[in-house]
């Protein structure tokens, strides 16, 4: 049996073309040709079964076999807003790892002690959609701007709200004890929204602004951890809340 090969296609529903990049890897890399079977993901939680009917030099045509709606596989909507780190490759792995255990939203911070202050959300938007491919996620993570620490606060946000630090000075729970104590809802319409320092921590400012915005203070276990695994420890906690 072949292995079936996953092509993310936005609107996949209503196209009937293979994006550049994507009809690039299917015809130069795979060496796919007409008739051949593959499998969209549209990033909304539906995949479809599909056909080619045209492999062209720089273009691949495909028409829709079958529609196959996803369930989620996560309890809730998961939102991890975090500082990006000095490093680039350590928060694009972050992203990687995310992806593929299960994440709806990442956001970036600009925050007081902060290393990095500049993101170029393209690159990571691929690293994310080659991830979803990998993993054969159904829902595409949703990769904000970086913004700063205090207009990302002054936002809006719905669902339950963590902001993760390292005061002691300051009452913190654990975050995984805070989740299963009042586990997510069924629905996927409750977000758990986690906010991740730099890896001087956010300033006490900052974590009093949360705080005073709504943000329940919490801790992630013993261990003081490295931001990125900080990010990812609390995406784990948040998948397995209900389980």
């Amino acid at each position: 049996m072949k292995e079936a090969r996953f092509f993310y296609v936005p609107e996949a529903a209503s196209q009937s073309e293979l994006p550049s990049d994507e009809a690039m890897h299917a015809l130069r890399v795979l060496r796919l040709k007409a008739d051949d079977e593959i499998f969209l993901m549209d990033g909304e939680g539906t995949y479809f079964r599909a056909r080619i009917t045209i492999a062209a030099t720089h273009h691949c045509y495909y028409e829709i076999l079958e529609t196959m709606p996803q369930q989620r596989q996560w309890p809730c909507r998961i939102h991890l807003a975090i500082a990006p780190t000095k490093m680039l490759d350590r928060i694009e792995w972050l992203l990687e790892k995310a992806t593929e255990i299960g994440i709806d939203e990442v956001s970036f911070l600009n925050c007081k002690f902060s290393e990095r202050r500049i993101l170029k959300s393209v690159r990571l938007d691929k690293i994310v959609i080659a991830a979803m491919k990998q993993s054969r996620k159904a829902w595409k993570p949703v990769v904000n701007e970086l913004v700063t620490f205090k207009r990302f606060i002054e936002e809006p946000v719905g669902g339950r709200k963590f902001i993760a630090h390292c005061y002691d000075e300051i009452p913190r729970t654990y975050l995984f004890d805070e989740l299963r104590a009042k586990p997510a809802k069924s629905d996927a319409d409750e977000t758990v929204t986690v906010l991740i320092g730099p890896e001087g921590d956010f300033s006490l400012e900052e974590v009093q602004m949360a705080l005073d915005a709504g943000y329940v203070s919490v801790h992630l276990g013993e261990s003081r951890l490295r931001t990125e695994t900080a990010g990812l420890a609390a995406v784990m906690m948040a998948q397995l809340s209900k389980k």
